[in-house]
């Protein structure tokens, strides 16, 4: 609740309690009159003359003042009773905070006066719900990647030992024998500090926290130095790549945080590309925006995965093979990079082409 809607809820209950306090005096005292002065009045004369004549006559002679005490005293009860009715709005709402807390599922629900309250607390309750069961869902999946890592951590390192061990153990082995053993624990140590990193990066990464440092770099260069960096990976799945781009494309940016984002999106498109297809890279600048496409041919994406698929730990690849298998972290770093620099990034599949875009606000003329 803003400041303004505070403001409106307070005045709007003080002038209900000055007004409740008005009418409820005003008809208490109309009735008191009625039957003082009224009905009662030759009664109540009667018979507090019969009970005391002096005091019958000090009452008749102080009746002006007797009168205004009487209605001042009605005037304090009736107050005393709208106001203690009004605290108890205060008692309904911390009521409703405790049950936020302590049974965030069930609505809240509270009187007609505070239904702009009640409306707040809600929202705040739905927010809370959200939040938790985001919070817990993340954990899970972090709980389990960590799980399947550490599975995946023992596989590599049970080959390095095991042929480690064969190589110190058989004493007569052929030198192409050997080669083959060094070979294949080289590969499997190679993949064990690839899962080492991933293991280190999950347990430290948080998206708040990446520093960006601005300079003037050249996206169309960056893009070059990152496939040439990617070529043995393309090489592997038998995957070629075509840019189209401006000879130069000039951005104020982090270079290495770019490189990194873009990265991401590179490695994720060979990771899930067919073999024998192409990945497209392209450039386009115009004087208000620059927008960098990544496209690659691979299997549909699900329509639910794409809409989770910048989410910290979320995989596409749910059968976790070790050639593919990452830490689910790489978009949404790509994502919150690209936001730091005021960016952003859309995903879109049809049945031939995933295709990531990322649209940039053009700084080259600043």
């Amino acid at each position: 609740m803003n400041n303004k809607e505070f403001i409106k809820l307070k005045n709007s209950l003080s002038i209900k309690c000055v007004i409740k306090i008005i009418v409820y005096s005003i008809i208490s005292i109309i009735i008191i009159k009625i039957f003082i002065d009224g009905f009662y009045n030759d009664e109540l004369a009667e018979s507090m003359s019969k009970f005391n004549r002096i005091m019958y006559y000090w009452c008749i002679s102080n009746k002006t003042l007797l009168m205004g005490l009487l209605y001042l005293s009605i005037f304090a009860i009736i107050s005393f009773i709208v106001i203690r009715n009004s605290n108890n709005n205060m008692v309904e709402i911390i009521s409703a905070m405790d049950k936020i807390m302590n049974n965030p599922e069930q609505e809240v629900k509270l009187s007609n006066d505070l239904i702009i309250l009640e409306n707040r607390l809600n929202n705040i309750r739905v927010n809370l719900v959200t939040n938790k069961n985001k919070a817990k869902e993340e954990t899970q999946k972090k709980n389990d990647l960590i799980m399947y890592m550490a599975h995946d951590l023992k596989t590599p390192l049970t080959s390095v030992i095991g042929y480690l061990s064969l190589l110190t153990q058989e004493k007569e082995i052929s030198k192409n024998m050997q080669e083959k053993y060094i070979n294949i624990a080289l590969e499997k140590s190679i993949r064990l500090e690839e899962l080492t990193n991933q293991f280190f990066e999950i347990t430290r990464y948080n998206l708040q926290e990446i520093p960006i440092t601005k300079n003037k770099i050249d996206l169309s260069f960056l893009i070059d130095q990152l496939v040439d960096e990617f070529y043995p990976m393309l090489q592997e799945k038998k995957l070629k790549y075509v840019i189209n781009k401006p000879k130069h494309t000039y951005f104020m940016g982090d270079g290495d945080k770019l490189a990194r984002a873009f990265g991401n999106l590179i490695k994720n498109a060979i990771n899930y590309s067919y073999e024998n297809t192409d990945i497209e890279i392209e450039i386009l600048q115009n004087e208000n925006k620059i927008n960098i496409i990544f496209k690659n041919k691979g299997d549909k994406i699900p329509e639910y995965k794409l809409d989770k698929i910048f989410d910290k730990f979320f995989r596409v690849d749910e059968s976790r093979t070790s050639s593919t298998g990452g830490t689910g972290l790489g978009l949404a770093i790509t994502k919150e990079i690209v936001e730091l620099h005021n960016g952003t990034i859309k995903v879109k599949n049809d049945d031939e082409y995933i295709e990531f875009n990322i649209e940039f606000e053009n700084t080259s003329n600043n």
